[in-house]
């Protein structure tokens, strides 16, 4: 196929797009590298640069393209700024990706892949969460990604659009051959803050809290290898084109592990101390959360391979060490 991956330079699309070249698709990249990295072009893959937010821009890029599906990994993503800048999440997750369905609707292409998150779900009522659990975000951030997931259902009824949403956990590592050279941006997930401190780059990790009711008081989370997230969009592709249908899945391994146990793991596997503190728990940050992910397994054939605790931060390392 001829695939556009919007965002094809960020942490999550440049190993989306080695994964779509591995498999013999003609991969295009549309980024403005705002937060994407030119070291993560590929030679292999055309690179447009370019803007959601511009319309004469992807108009232009889809109708010389021709492209048989979009992948979309444009967006803004902390979930804690979203409660303070509502008004640009909203224009930029909500308006900027409508404009895309907008635009891959009027161009004809017929194949839509959307990353979506865990966010949507919001405060956990039954562990492991399944697709089937209530839908009720507790930040503006996931309320945009359920909006689209939204938006994008009616625009399978009305034109026709075929599309597969994915809804990550918490994506974490780097590329296992280690092909992938640019750092994640201004990270906010606990691996790669713990990376910085282990690089000297950050100060201290604070973990906050460490009263919850697990086993050893701190949060609990489903941590996804980035490489067995690419995977998925390359099969939502052949899933798309065997079945003429839609889908909605997680993407997780339905094991957790608590932020102290990250933290003592990397300890182990680096040979050294980091340095961190306990701090007070952050106002909605539930104690557990894990997925069920059977149905990606049952509909795309597709499983965790890389996500063990060693493998993510091993890779995280690799990736960080060779930037110091």
């Amino acid at each position: 196929m001829k695939v556009l991956v919007v965002g094809g330079a960020g942490y999550i699309g440049s190993h989306v797009v080695l994964d779509l070249l591995q498999a013999g698709h003609a991969v295009t990249v549309f980024d403005n590298l705002s937060s994407g990295l030119e070291i993560n072009l590929f030679e292999d893959a055309h690179f447009v640069k370019g803007d959601i937010m511009f319309g004469p821009e992807l108009d232009d890029t889809l109708a010389a393209g021709s492209f048989d599906a979009v992948v979309h990994l444009a967006a803004l993503k902390a979930a804690g700024d979203s409660m303070v800048e509502p008004e640009r999440y909203a224009e930029h997750n909500t308006t900027g990706t409508l404009r895309l369905i907008n635009a891959v609707c009027k161009h004809g292409v017929g194949k839509f892949v959307f990353s979506s998150s865990a966010a949507v779900f919001g405060d956990p009522v039954c562990l492991p969460m399944d697709e089937s659990h209530p839908l009720v975000p507790t930040n503006f951030y996931g309320f945009t990604k359920l909006e689209t997931e939204r938006f994008l259902k009616w625009y399978s009824q009305l034109r026709n659009l075929r599309f597969v949403s994915l809804r990550y956990f918490n994506a974490a590592g780097y590329d296992v051959a280690g092909r992938v050279k640019g750092l994640e941006q201004n990270p906010k997930n606990l691996i790669p803050i713990v990376m910085e401190v282990a690089c000297g780059t950050r100060e201290k990790l604070t973990i906050f809290g460490d009263d919850y009711d697990t086993p050893d008081g701190t949060c609990i989370r489903d941590y996804i290898h980035v490489n067995d997230l690419a995977a998925a969009h390359t099969k939502a592709l052949d899933y798309m084109a065997q079945t003429d249908s839609d889908l909605i899945c997680n993407l997780g391994t339905g094991t957790g592990y608590s932020v102290l146990e990250v933290v003592k793991a990397a300890e182990r596997i680096l040979g050294k101390s980091l340095n961190y503190n306990m701090g007070p728990r952050r106002a909605g940050d539930p104690a557990h959360l894990v997925a069920a992910a059977a149905l990606a397994g049952e509909k795309l054939d597709w499983t965790a391979r890389h996500s063990d605790l060693d493998t993510l931060l091993k890779t995280s390392w690799s990736a960080y060490h060779s930037n110091k």
